[in-house]
């Protein structure tokens, strides 16, 4: 089953939320449609990136799930950018 992650730019956390439940709301947003195969939360250029790697049958579905974890997140944060992209040939490269 091919491989895809989404990729967020996390801005700031709701009120009342712990910084530490972003990332393990995003997951689990992916877990209940699917396998996660990893999760991660990097500081990129001073910015929160939180990183959702999933299994998904086909980029139309990839990107529902995509979504499905970018509403979980934008509950407990404001996710200002994200992208879902495929592994394919070793590269990640953009669904669309």
């Amino acid at each position: 089953m091919p491989s895809f992650r989404i990729e967020m730019t996390i801005g700031a956390v709701k009120p009342g939320v712990a910084p530490q439940s972003v990332l393990p709301a995003a997951a689990a947003a992916a877990a209940a449609l699917t396998t996660v195969e990893a999760s991660d939360l990097a500081v990129v250029a001073g910015a929160a990136r939180a990183t959702v790697r999933f299994s998904a049958d086909d980029p139309s579905d990839a990107l529902r799930i995509g979504h499905a974890v970018l509403v979980a997140t934008g509950r407990v944060a404001d996710p200002q950018s994200w992208r879902v992209t495929e592994r394919i040939r070793g590269r990640w490269l953009p669904v669309r």
